[in-house]
């Protein structure tokens, strides 16, 4: 398929919304995160807490897929079911990417760091503020397994309402969170000419230090 000579100008439209110096981060990286993080969703961007995951399996293969941010504290917070793919990855090799694309600000921001399990206290405090919808449907799916049909997954789900009745629906024990706590994070900013900014943070056992990176 070739794309149309507006398309292609469109793509090869200049990055020009600004640049990144190291005058302009903050010690730590997750505070940079949180300032670019709020800018984002103050720019109306649609779901900007969107990261795409990066896991690979026992055998090497690699994979990836969007989760939700759902906190930043020493790193960054998502849920998801623990027997889906990528809960069995990350119990086999917890080490793992982030990628979070705010391609309307000219930005992105790579994530290199290590998953672990949050408490089953902080599971179930998130789970109690999700839409009851959304919480039987945790239980419904069995996240990354092959079904016969729609019809197979609707009446899995219509069990489980049936389950639950009007009560409260709690946390599946097979359901949960992790955080990710960073080694590096990438800062990238556009530029003009594609000469890119590209900051890294970088952990050492005396704290963070800060990397300038080629486009």
């Amino acid at each position: 398929m070739e794309l149309d000579p507006d398309a292609l100008a469109a793509l090869r439209a200049e990055y020009e919304l600004g640049g990144l110096d190291e005058a302009d981060l903050a010690p730590d990286p997750l505070a940079q995160f949180s300032l670019w993080f709020d800018q984002a969703r103050g720019g109306g961007l649609v779901e900007a807490n969107a990261m795409v995951l990066g896991t690979v399996a026992a055998d090497g293969t690699p994979a990836s897929r969007t989760v939700l941010l759902k906190g930043v504290d020493d790193g960054f917070v998502f849920f998801t079911n623990y027997t889906s793919r990528k809960g069995s990855e990350l119990a086999a090799d917890p080490r793992c990417t982030l990628l979070f694309g705010w391609y309307p600000l000219q930005r992105q921001v790579r994530v290199e760091g290590t998953a672990t399990q949050v408490t089953r206290e902080e599971t179930e405090s998130y789970f109690a503020t999700r839409p009851r919808d959304s919480q039987l449907g945790a239980w419904a799916s069995p996240q990354s397994e092959e079904v016969g049909s729609r019809e197979e997954l609707d009446a899995g789900y219509a069990a489980v309402v049936e389950r639950f009745g009007d009560g409260p629906v709690f946390a599946p024990p097979h359901w949960g969170g992790y955080r990710v706590v960073p080694s590096s994070v990438e800062f990238w900013q556009g530029r003009r000419g594609r000469m890119h900014d590209r900051l890294v943070y970088r952990r050492t056992p005396q704290g963070w230090t800060i990397h300038r990176l080629a486009p």
